[in-house]
C-alpha cells in the first residue's frame, strides 16, 4: 500500500489548526500528512500553583514539553512537577496542550491518516556552533511530539558545509552530533524513526550515499527519506525513466524493513546539482508518471508526501495516476488468466 498525503495543513482547510488538517487530509481520501514545524520558539517559565503535582499531560494552559529541575532536563510526561521547577514551553500552533497530542493521535489512527513531521530546514548538527545545541533540542522536541501522536517518522536533515571547519570535520560532528540524540531517543523510549532526508544541494549534507551510510551507523533508530527532487537535482535530472526510480529505490528499502518514506514535487535544477526551487508536480522535468510505473510493478509498501506548491492537490493527483495505474496492471492480469483458462477449457 502507497499511502500519499500533503506535506503541511492543506491549503484548501478553512481551519489553520493540526485537527482541522487531519480531518482535510481524510475527507480527500488520502492516507497521510507531515506536520511542518517551520518555527521552534520556546521559554522557560515558573509553574504556577495549580501546575505543582501534575503532570505534562494534565497542564492546560500551553504546550509544556520537558521540566528543568537542579540543571537537568526531565521529559518523561507522567513525571510530577514541583515548586521549584521549572518548565519548558513550546511556542507553536501545533497544538494548545500536551493533551491535545494524544487525542490527535488517536483520532488520525481512526481515520486511518499516518502523521509525520519534518523538522526546521536550518538543522546544523555539523558546525558545532551556537546553533547546534538548539538544533540537538528542536529534534528531542519533534521526536517527543510525534511520538505522543503515535506517528511514525520526523523528518530532518543534518547540516551544511558552510566553511566553518573541514568537510570531514563537519562529517564526523555530525556523526557524533546524531549518535548523542540517537543514545537519548532511545533513552526516553520514543517509537517515531528518525528520518534523514536526502538533500538537493552540494553544499548541504544528505547525498544517498551519505545517507545510507548513516543507517549503517545507526541500524534502525534511522531511515533513510527519499526526497524525489531533491535526489534528482544533485544527480542533475538524473530521475528520466522507470527504471532509474526501481534503482533508488531498490537502495532505500533494505533500510526501511520493506517500508519506505518519499517526498515529491516538480523541481527546477541548475544542472550541476543544485535544486532551484520545488514547482507543481505538472511543471519541471520531474515527471510522476514515471515514478508510478516504477512503483506499480514493483508494489512496495510506503508514504509519498506531496512537497509541491499544490500540496494537496498534487498529492491527490499522485494517488489517482498511481491508482490508475495498478488498475490497469490488475485488468491486464485478469484478462489473461481468463485466456489462460478458456484455452485450457478448449483442449
Amino acid at each position: 500500500m502507497i499511502r500519499f498525503g500533503p506535506a503541511g495543513i492543506p491549503l484548501s482547510c478553512k481551519g489553520r489548526t493540526l485537527k482541522d488538517g487531519i480531518e482535510d487530509v481524510h475527507n480527500m481520501s488520502l492516507t497521510a500528512m507531515e506536520i511542518q514545524l517551520v518555527r521552534v520558539n520556546t521559554y522557560k517559565d515558573y509553574p504556577e500553583e495549580e501546575h505543582i503535582g501534575k503532570t505534562i499531560r494534565t497542564i492546560e494552559d500551553g504546550l509544556v514539553l520537558e521540566i528543568y529541575r537542579d540543571g537537568c532536563v526531565i521529559s518523561d510526561p507522567d513525571e510530577e512537577i514541583e515548586e521549584d521547577d521549572e518548565l519548558i514551553y513550546l511556542n507553536t500552533g501545533i497544538v494548545h496542550n500536551f493533551a491535545e497530542l494524544g487525542a490527535l493521535g488517536d483520532m488520525a489512527k481512526r481515520l486511518d491518516v499516518s502523521v509525520s513531521l519534518h523538522t526546521p530546514n536550518y538543522i546544523d548538527l555539523g558546525s558545532n556552533s551556537d546553533l547546534t545545541p538548539m538544533c540537538m533540542n528542536y529534534l528531542r522536541y519533534a521526536g517527543q511530539l510525534v511520538n505522543e501522536l503515535n506517528g511514525d517518522v520526523v523528518v530532518t536533515s543534518l547540516g551544511l558545509y558552510d566553511g566553518s571547519c573541514s568537510s570531514d570535520e563537519i562529517d564526523d560532528n555530525i556523526v557524533e552530533n546524531l549518535g548523542d540524540l540517537v543514545d537519548w531517543w532511545q533513552g526516553a523510549g520514543l517509537k517515531p524513526k528518525i528520518g534523514i532526508e536526502i538533500t538537493g544541494q552540494q553544499d548541504v549534507y544528505g547525498s544517498l550515499d551519505q545517507v545510507l551510510d548513516i543507517c549503517d551507523i545507526f541500524g534502525d533508530a534511522v531511515v533513510p527519506v527519499l526526497d524525489f527532487p531533491h535526489y534528482h537535482s544533485r544527480g542533475c535530472g538524473c530521475l528520466v525513466e522507470p527504471a532509474d526510480y526501481v534503482n533508488v529505490i531498490d537502495q532505500v528499502l533494505p533500510y526501511c524493513d520493506g517500508k519506505f518514506y518519499a517526498r515529491f514535487a516538480g523541481v527546477e535544477h541548475d544542472g550541476e546539482g543544485n535544486e532551484l526551487r520545488l514547482t507543481p508536480i505538472k511543471k519541471g522535468d520531474l515527471v510522476f508518471e514515471k515514478l508510478g510505473d516504477a512503483l506499480a510493478d514493483m508494489c512496495p509498501d510506503g508514504t509519498i508526501i506531496s512537497s509541491s506548491p499544490l500540496l494537496e492537490h498534487d498529492a491527490m493527483y499522485m494517488r489517482i495516476i498511481y491508482e490508475r495505474m495498478v488498475n490497469k496492471r490488475v485488468a491486464k492480469a485478469i484478462r489473461a488468466s481468463k485466456k489462460k483458462e478458456a484455452a485450457a477449457t478448449e483442449e
